[in-house]
């Protein structure tokens, strides 16, 4: 599949990523941090739109949940300019992985070339909410581990953008990512997402060899407590919600 020349300054930091790296990291892991994709003005413009409760669909306030503690919101469409354009421009340079990964597990490979008709695919089957969201966490919040599937139709690759700097705006907050091996005690492994730059994790499982071939192993992810200061993060999901 062609990847579509990078036209926009954003496009252009999404392709500065040694995408085979990172392809071999995410096969070896199930997680591999981005080159930097947003400059700080940049990050601190996306986060200030927190404070803009109309671009938004939805707000989460996780310990209601019991998800953890802190809130997000799930963007509404129309989406944000820059938002949208993440969205397009990173599906396509993980759909290879996507699709490489179903058939090492056997599985239907049913994402077309485009994000726009992957989303046609998604509206079509009832899940038609956006999934997009902004995350903000304070002192003595965490996001338990879970998987975000939102339907029948699911995207097996997500992005993560940290917002602030780590160790100056917030300590903790390490983003986690949990692997049940089989036969095995879970293994995990903690990123700190540097400003502006994506983490790609793994939507629920990714392909493990095993003397048998292929095998999927299940795995979550989530947000270690912040002991001070204040964290956001961008996610971006591929799929849309019921």
């Amino acid at each position: 599949m062609a990847i579509q020349a990078t036209a926009t300054p954003l496009a252009r930091s999404v392709a500065e990523t040694d995408w085979n790296a990172l392809t071999e990291e995410l096969d070896a892991y199930g997680g591999a941090l981005t080159a930097p994709l947003l400059d700080p003005e940049t990050c601190r413009t996306v986060a200030d739109l927190y404070d803009h409760p109309e671009v938004f669909r939805s707000t989460v306030d996780m310990a209601r949940h019991r998800f953890g503690s802190g809130q997000y919101r799930y963007f509404s469409y129309e989406l944000p300019g820059l938002v949208a354009e993440l969205r397009a421009a990173l599906y396509p340079r993980l759909l290879p992985v996507a699709r490489t990964w179903a058939a090492r597990l056997g599985r239907p490979a049913p994402w077309p070339d485009t994000l726009e008709e992957w989303l046609a695919m998604c509206h079509a089957a009832g899940q038609v909410r956006p999934t997009p969201l902004l995350l903000r966490y304070g002192p003595g919040d965490w996001n338990a581990l879970h998987r975000d599937l939102y339907g029948d139709l699911v995207f097996p690759l997500q992005v993560v953008i940290g917002l602030d700097v780590a160790h100056e705006d917030y300590t903790g907050g390490e983003f986690l990512l949990v692997e049940q091996r089989p036969r095995a005690q879970s293994r995990g492994m903690a990123t700190t997402l540097p400003r502006g730059r994506g983490f790609v994790f793994t939507t629920r499982d990714r392909p493990v060899r095993s003397a048998r071939g292929w095998s999927a192993a299940p795995m979550r992810h989530g947000v270690s407590t912040v002991r001070t200061g204040r964290r956001h993060a961008l996610g971006i999901v591929f799929h849309d919600a019921e």
